[in-house]
Order: structure tokens, then sequence, then C-alpha cells
């Protein structure tokens, strides 16, 4: 039994647009047309909402839809003013991060219909969003056995989906992500390696531009640098290691899935060869190894997703971190909320009948 109370996060985090959330500015029409209904009639039904979704995953979006709901419930006044209508409804909820179940009701709304029949579209949006980007980060968290995930999904979507998706990595277990926003939500700070635009600007001098780095961000941060500018992995890790020596963190390797590193060029025919493959992480280990550079880690990227990751830690390839981009944005994780109850008396569509959850937590 759960003795220590969790807390969440505060509402004001979450900088919602409030007054067009109160309006149904972002709402299906049809919830919005449901409320005017409703309060055109006086009809103030009291009624139970369940929400839940349908597969195995790592809830995200709680305490971001339970913000929605606390200051966007309520009503529009005659004169332009708000009525609030929280302190009139009774919420139930589980928390950021726990594991779920299909089917699994994670939060439930009790109260006046026509006080947040607006909100639906809004809370279900967040609720899948972050869901998805917490199942898929467990995913790979649970494929590298503990291994750091570095999140680096930022340039692929909206930077608006940011800082949600970064705290949703983060509760998942993800242990860096790459941007400011991303890490806001925990107060933390972007991480990121020596790039290619950077070696580009010291005119593909690779040495250079993480010297000129290191000499900058070494006291700040682990110092990691992409050595595939050239596409001759094993070449640049060594000199950059021998040129940075231990303010060298690690090297990271981002071979383009259409390309072959040239320290493999001479093996063609045996495996496929192509991108970063566990050969050619193998490579760079031992090249590191026998320099005398055995501290510093191999952070691989490229094209990895849980599967990916899965098949390097069976075949015990030397990789340290991984730096997983696109896959963590892939699939869908929908919620549905369902009316089950109407003024204490069951009242649900078919197959969505009621289904309590011990494990939910009243939220004040």
């Amino acid at each position: 039994m759960r003795t220590e109370r969790r807390t969440r996060l505060d509402p004001a985090t979450f900088q919602l647009p409030v007054e067009k959330m109160r309006d149904g500015y972002y709402s299906d029409a049809y919830f919005t047309f449901t409320r005017e209904v409703l309060e055109s009639d006086a009809h103030h039904p009291d009624v139970l909402m369940q929400v839940f979704q349908r597969e195995h995953s790592v809830l995200g979006g709680v305490d971001e839809a339970l913000a929605i709901l606390k200051l966007c419930s309520g009503r529009r006044l005659p004169d332009g003013g708000w009525e609030d209508g929280w302190e009139r409804l009774d919420v139930w909820a589980l928390h950021d991060g726990d594991a779920i179940e299909p089917w699994e009701t994670v939060l439930t709304i009790q109260g006046d219909y026509s006080l947040f029949a607006h909100l639906e579209t809004l809370y279900l949006g967040v609720l899948a969003r972050r869901t998805l980007i917490g199942r898929n980060v467990r995913s790979v968290v649970e494929a590298a056995h503990g291994k750091p995930i570095l999140y680096f999904p930022a340039r692929f979507d909206h930077w608006q989906v940011q800082t949600g998706d970064g705290w949703a990595a983060h509760i998942a277990g993800a242990i860096g992500v790459s941007t400011d926003a991303q890490a806001s939500w925990w107060g933390g700070k972007g991480m990121g390696t020596v790039p290619h635009g950077l070696i580009a600007a010291y005119g593909g001098d690779t040495v250079l531009a993480a010297r000129k780095f290191a000499d900058r961000f070494a006291d700040e941060l682990n110092v990691t640098v992409l050595v595939d500018f050239e596409n001759d992995s094993v070449r640049t890790a060594l000199e950059v290691a021998d040129a940075l020596g231990p303010r060298l963190w690690g090297v990271r390797l981002d071979t383009s899935s259409t390309m072959v590193d040239r320290s493999l060029w001479h093996e063609l025919g045996r495996f496929r060869p192509t991108g970063v493959v566990p050969e050619l992480v193998w490579k760079v280990r031992r090249a590191l190894d026998n320099a005398g550079h055995r501290a510093v880690r191999i952070v691989a990227s490229g094209g990895f997703d849980a599967q990916r990751i899965r098949e390097f830690e069976e075949a015990a390839v030397p990789v340290d971190a991984y730096g997983v981009g696109t896959s963590l944005l892939d699939g869908r994780n929908d919620f549905t909320a369902d009316v089950v109850r109407v003024e204490g008396v069951p009242c649900a569509k078919v197959g969505r009948e009621e289904h309590p959850n011990p494990r939910l937590e009243r939220v004040g």
C-alpha cells in the first residue's frame, strides 16, 4: 500500500493559454456546442467521467491535464468574467510515470458536466501525446539495461511540444535531453555533443572544433564529440582522444544509414556495413583501449529504436549510451473519455461501463 503522497507539478508550470481554453478555442466544436446546450437549457447533470487508454504504457500528461481542469473549468459570466468550476469537481487521478494497463482508468471527473464538457479535447490530447513519449522512452530504457538514453527528437517535431515531451521522457527514464525547454520542468539543462555544424565552421577539423568546445565547456559539462564528419570514425576518435585527454568524456558514432565507415571498407561482404553497426563500435572501442583511452565512452546514435538497442545489448556491443530521436515520436497512444454515471445512476455507452480503480488518488 502506498503511504507516501507524491507531489504534482504546479498548474503555473504549463503556461496555459487559459482564456482561449476556457472559450473552447482549442476544443472540438461538438464539446463547446454541448456546453452551450446545457447552459442554455439550465441543465446541470452531475456526471462521472472516466478516462482510459488501450496499451501497456507509461502514463504522462496527468499533471498537465489536471492543470487544464483546475484553471479552465467553469463558465463565462454575462459580464465577461469567469466563474471557476474546479472547487465543484471531484477529481481522482494516477500520477505521471505510473505504469498502466490497457483499459485501466487513469482519471475520473465528477461534477456538473457543463463546467468541464468543453475541456475533453484538451485533457485527452495532452494525455495521448505525453503517454506516447513515455511509453516509447521506457521501451528503449528497458532495452538498454540501465545504460543512459539521450532524448534527441527535438529537431523532428514542432518546438512547442518540447517542454511537456521532455518531462514525459524524464519521468520515463531518459538520462538527458537536448534542449533547455525539455529540461525546464525539473530545473535541468539541455545537453549535447560537439556537432557537425561546429566542425564545419572550423573547416571540417574535428580536433580543432573539439578543442575549442572543450576550452569553453569542459568545466560545465561532459564533452562528447561526433567523430563521423570525415566518415573515418576510428581515426577521428583517436585524434580527438589524444588531443583532449581527460577533458574528453565520450565520442559519438552517428554514421548515416547510407554510408559505410572507412574502417569497414575492407570487410564488405561479411555483414551489412552501413550506418552505426556493431563492428564499427567494436573497432572504435578496441582502438581507444589500445591507445590508452579506456575511460572514453562511446555514444551510439542514428536510427536507434528499442529493437535495435536490444539487439546491440544481446550481442554485448560496447556502447555506453544511446542517442535516440525519431523512433520516440512513432506510434499513437489514444485516450478515451466516457460519461459512465449520471446523477449517481450508471449511464454509459454500451461497452464503456464504469471501471473503478483503487490506485487513483484524489486531487486537491
